[in-house]
């Protein structure tokens, strides 16, 4: 697939006729109506629609830098300005960092709308699935818009014109969960468990990521229900990696922990002037230590620093600890010839930590510029987030023991003892190890929103304001007004 995508560029011109909200640099001249003719047509539209996933960087350091979990770092304090109001929590709808966000996820909706749209020009074996997949792809778009943005306009099967988007209203969040809980559910009906090529969706993704949309909205039931099908049913033989110090390497990829995975390639030169154009992931170059020479990593950006507070919060003995934060001065300590090792620290805030799952390591780097063509995937759900996204369900409809059972199975997983905690205190021990289990992967922001415990454990959070980000101020704009500024911003 990774191949494919670079042959298939050409899909993004597909949003030509969009407004600029829709459109990603560079535009590129396929002619959208004298489209869709074969079934290979469909199935580089398919692939068009998966590639807007590699721009998921962002939902990696945004989902850490507005918690807890990380700040912002870099070069300065004007070196991506909108990471550090974020991290903050001063940003408002001025913000380049979340309006790429909103741009890079509807113009992924605009990609799949354009296969819905062509849906019945000629019919075809396999045409099915690939609808099925499209299906995922726009549910996926939309829960990370509404996620960040909470209602959204909700643009369903076709593309829109610039004269129609600035009449369109924001949508309420309820109905666009609806949709979304729709295509996955479509796309449980008809994907298969497992599939000849990696990276395609399957049935177990589409599964764990409707229980993941049932959670945030609080629909314990259904999602205690969904989750639970998929750990009992587990036709695809999902798993714990038996060695979570390593389960960030590039070697132990495509694993059975793996249910949802965005794929990316080191094949492919990179550029700063296209985020949107990468095959690499741009998020282990920036996570990496400024200008190091030394064993094992290379070097830099280090940007999305850990900070003390959740060094702090593991127990000593937990090998997560250090699989997912690196103590670079303690690293350094440890080496044979420490004073021929070198660092430089970034002006945007040093923590004296780094993030040690998506980071540079030196026998994993792709082609030059390799800040951006990082190999490394983007596990957007691995088997112990739906064990944990289930010991809370259960937890929250009355089966503790179902609840411990799953948790448990985590905790085994890393040789920690059993929690044997019941009621509110196993909730909170849930909670507690999701962050152990998860951090560094984009999700504590929204754990700790979702949950009603951002005010408390975020410093500068205000409630009924940093719930949500605020639409960027240009897309309002171009919009004509139309779309009304989240409260507080």
């Amino acid at each position: 697939m990774k191949t494919i995508y670079l042959k298939l560029l050409i899909v993004l011109g597909l949003l030509s006729s969009c407004d600029q909200l829709l459109d990603i640099d560079p535009e590129f001249s396929q002619d959208a109506e004298s489209f869709f003719n074969t079934p290979e047509d469909y199935e580089r539209a398919l692939i068009g629609a998966y590639d807007l996933m590699q721009t998921s960087y962002l939902q990696v350091w945004i989902g850490e830098i507005a918690s807890d979990n990380a700040i912002a770092g870099g070069e300065s304090v004007n070196d991506s300005r909108g990471l550090h109001e974020i991290e903050s929590m001063t940003h408002g709808g001025v913000n380049e960092e979340l309006r790429s966000l909103m741009r890079f996820n509807f113009a992924g909706i605009a990609r799949t709308n354009y296969i819905f749209e062509n849906r019945d020009n000629i019919d075809f074996d396999g045409k099915e699935r690939i609808m099925a997949e499209a299906s995922f792809l726009r549910a996926y778009y939309y829960f990370v818009l509404v996620s960040y943005f909470g209602d959204v306009p909700l643009l369903v099967d076709r593309r829109t014109s610039i004269n129609e988007l600035s009449g369109l209203d924001r949508t309420p969040k309820a109905e666009v969960y609806a949709q979304i809980e729709s295509d996955l559910q479509t796309a449980i009906d008809v994907l298969e468990w497992n599939v000849p090529v990696i990276g395609r969706i399957t049935k177990g993704a589409a599964m764990a990521l409707l229980g993941k949309v049932y959670l945030y909205q609080g629909k314990n039931t259904e999602a205690a229900a969904v989750l639970g099908d998929l750990i009992t049913s587990n036709q695809a033989g999902y798993g714990l990696f038996n060695d979570y110090s390593r389960l960030f390497y590039l070697e132990n990829e495509n694993v059975n922990e793996d249910v949802f995975t965005i794929q990316y390639s080191g094949q492919e030169g990179g550029s700063y002037g296209c985020f949107a154009c990468l095959e690499g992931n741009a998020a282990v170059g920036f996570h990496s230590i400024r200008q190091y020479n030394g064993p094992l990593y290379g070097d830099g950006n280090s940007y999305n620093l850990p900070t003390q507070d959740l060094y702090d919060a593991f127990d000593e003995s937990d090998p997560r600890r250090d699989a997912t934060i690196l103590d670079i001065d303690a690293f350094i300590a440890a080496q044979p010839n420490p004073d021929a090792i070198s660092y430089a620290i970034g002006g945007g805030g040093h923590t004296g930590y780094y993030n040690n799952k998506y980071i540079k390591r030196l026998d994993e780097r792709g082609l030059p510029d390799d800040d951006l063509t990082s190999p490394l995937n983007y596990r957007v759900i691995r088997f112990a987030d739906v064990l944990l996204m289930a010991a809370e369900a259960f937890q929250k409809t009355g089966n503790d023991e179902g609840a411990r059972i799953e948790l448990n199975k985590v905790r085994a997983r890393v040789d920690m003892s059993p929690v044997t905690s019941s009621g509110a205190e196993l909730l909170d021990d849930i909670l507690l190890e999701r962050r152990f289990e998860l951090s560094g992967e984009g999700y504590r922001f929204f754990d700790l929103v979702r949950t009603g415990r951002a005010a408390a454990e975020i410093e500068g959070f205000q409630t009924n304001r940093n719930e949500l980000f605020p639409i960027p101020q240009v897309e309002i704009d171009l919009a004509g007004g139309n779309w009304t500024q989240n409260p507080g911003y």
